[in-house]
């Protein structure tokens, strides 16, 4: 049981989870909230795997990370993955002792785990070593780890209202302090013009990650073309590095044409692309999901496919539930279908902005400092 009161400097965090970004940033998110609340970094402590981006995300942001070895077990009983599953599990192992390690160790007061295969190992110390077990899920459908863990953990921090977790807070997916002050400091003239983008245009903005998705890459390809002549209009589009040699030339194409069309590889500056949109086509990861109902910005929402238990469409749905979006199933994604939803919207600018509101309707921009207090309050300190 954890005390009734304790001071600040006496309470050390441990995060656990990563592999990728949707992973590592919430909880990057959380360990910048927890600073915020009165602790020094050094108080709170990373444990992710080696496979993944968090060594370099984590270091960035100015805290310590222990990575351990292994990798996700593929779905499948082909040879190559049972030969990769008997290595992932052998490296598990190996995980697992490195795990317990760094909880004897660190003796942390609380253990947030973020999901995925790399929080498996320090979570599973802490519930054998029992120390408190705080679960922050990213998506409407929680991961295996957290829907496993979640059933011990003394508290769980859920995305959205129809997220499954036992005796879950609603508290939002944590979004990094710097996230939410770049769209939220930007006004939409002052966004454009740091992207050179007429101000008399209706934005469309489009973006799937840093790969990029092709699906949507060829549609908006094709949009394009049948808006060449539009005067009113700009697309701006993020292609992904994946596709960027067969794409790169489409600026070049339109160039003589009425619309205004970019294109870029990578786009470093998506704080001012989302508050200078009118319009957002794209994939909806959690943290896509949660960027957008800050940023207040209509959507038209391709969940990915092959995301496990369909978690993107269930990310989606807060979303086109309250008005600010429109979902399209990836299969049946073309340039007629997005002209169908957005042409209606780009002589309504009433109507963008009922969408806009209804998008910051469901914002939970403070999502990171409520996951923090949740951890603070299981540590025995008062808010």
């Amino acid at each position: 049981m954890a005390p009734s009161t304790r001071a600040l400097h006496d309470v050390n965090v441990l995060i656990t989870g990563g592999g990728t970004a949707g992973h590592t940033n919430p909880g990057i998110a959380v360990a910048q909230a927890l600073v915020d609340a009165g602790l020094d970094s050094d108080q709170v402590h990373f444990v992710g795997g080696e496979r993944g981006n968090e060594a370099t995300l984590v270091g960035e942001a100015g805290f310590s990370i222990d990575l351990l070895p292994g990798r996700g077990i593929r779905r499948s009983l082909k040879p190559d993955a049972i030969k990769q599953n008997l290595h992932s599990i052998t490296a598990l192992v190996r995980g697992m002792a490195q795990a317990f390690s760094i909880v004897r160790r660190r003796r942390p007061d609380v253990v947030m785990c973020l999901g995925g295969y790399a929080a498996f190992g320090a979570t599973f110390a802490a519930a054998v070593l029992r120390r408190p077990i705080v679960i922050s899920e990213q998506n409407a459908r929680a991961s295996a780890v957290n829907r496993l863990f979640g059933r011990i953990a003394a508290r769980n921090a859920l995305p959205y209202p129809d997220t499954v977790l036992p005796g879950g807070v609603l508290t939002g997916n944590p979004i990094r302090r710097s996230m939410v002050e770049a769209v939220t400091r930007y006004d939409r003239e002052t966004a454009r013009t740091e992207l050179d983008i007429a101000q008399d245009r209706v934005l469309v903005a489009v973006w799937a990650g840093s790969l990029g998705a092709t699906r949507i890459n060829q549609a908006i390809a094709d949009l394009a073309r049948l808006w060449r002549d539009r005067s009113d209009v700009a697309i701006y589009h993020v292609v992904g590095t994946r596709d960027w040699d067969r794409f790169e030339s489409l600026a070049t194409e339109f160039a003589d044409d009425n619309i205004d069309y970019r294109s870029v590889a990578y786009e470093n500056r998506m704080p001012a692309l989302q508050a200078a949109a009118d319009i957002a086509v794209c994939r909806c990861g959690a943290s896509t999901t949660a960027e957008l109902a800050v940023a207040g910005l209509p959507a038209v929402l391709v969940p990915l496919p092959i995301a496990p238990r369909d978690h993107q469409r269930a990310n989606a749905r807060e979303l086109a539930e309250s008005g600010a979006a429109f979902i399209v199933d990836d299969a049946g994604l073309d340039a007629a279908q997005l002209a169908a939803l957005i042409s209606p919207l780009l002589d309504d600018p009433d109507r963008r902005a009922e969408m806009a509101a209804a998008a910051r309707s469901v914002a939970r921009p403070e999502a990171a400092s409520s996951v923090a207090h949740l951890i603070l309050d299981l540590a025995g300190v008062q808010s």
